[in-house]
């Protein structure tokens, strides 16, 4: 495992963990325990038993799951240093999405039980907890929003721009190579392929991006922010 000072540095470029008190970051650290999982290993999987809160420290993990009708649905891209698994900390119910590993990837997991016995002795830090589960949440309204009310491509650009900020979480080195085939993108945004081409074709003729071999390059991140509205 990393050395405590090195963890501690690496996950503090999170906002969430940064703002959280020195005693609750010892904690999460002293007590959690790395998973490392190749490409295709899933972390958990929809209905399993909650079993801790989690944190990408390399790699990503692609979140979503199988719908009824045998279409992939697409949610989220995890990425170092995003926490999630609050809900069912705080909840204890099952989780609802896969998790699974998009290549190598490293995971701390900070078991259910342990966190929760080390909050019994410390409850006023269950507040934290629930400040990130409140971030969470209002992403969650901005996105049902953007889906209402926004054209695809300037959707496209808003989700271009979250990822690449980690959604809300990076607060440096923001990435300007994402690793989302253009057929994942179309499932984060729940559209046709043939719909995602033309919205990707649109911002790389504005100069806004450049489209890779299974990756997108944001060459104008000014450009970017004003097609996305957050500029």
């Amino acid at each position: 495992m990393p050395s405590l000072t090195h963890l501690l540095q690496a996950l503090a470029t999170d906002p969430w963990f940064a703002a959280c008190p020195a005693a609750l970051q010892q904690a999460l650290i002293a007590h959690g325990r790395l998973v490392q999982l190749a490409a295709g290993q899933a972390l958990f999987g929809r209905g399993d038993d909650a079993d801790g809160l989690c944190c990408v420290t390399a790699g990503a993990l692609r979140v979503g799951g199988l719908q009824a009708d045998g279409s992939e649905s697409l949610l989220g891209y995890i990425e170092p240093y995003q926490w999630f698994g609050e809900i069912s900390m705080l909840d204890g119910q099952p989780r609802t999405h896969d998790a699974v590993a998009d290549g190598d990837t490293t995971v701390l997991v900070i078991d259910r039980a342990v966190l929760h016995a080390w909050l019994a002795d410390h409850p006023a830090h269950w507040q934290d907890l629930g400040r990130l589960a409140c971030a969470k949440l209002r992403l969650m309204f901005s996105v049902l929003e953007d889906i209402a009310h926004l054209p695809l491509e300037r959707r496209l650009a808003k989700r271009l721009w979250l990822v690449a900020h980690g959604y809300g979480t990076r607060t440096e080195g923001v990435r300007r190579h994402i690793r989302l085939p253009q057929e994942q993108l179309a499932l984060m945004l729940g559209v046709s392929r043939q719909s995602m081409n033309k919205a990707l074709r649109a911002l790389e003729t504005q100069g806004i991006i450049t489209r890779r071999y299974g990756a997108i390059e944001l060459v104008d991140m000014a450009a970017l922010g004003l097609a996305a509205g957050v500029a």
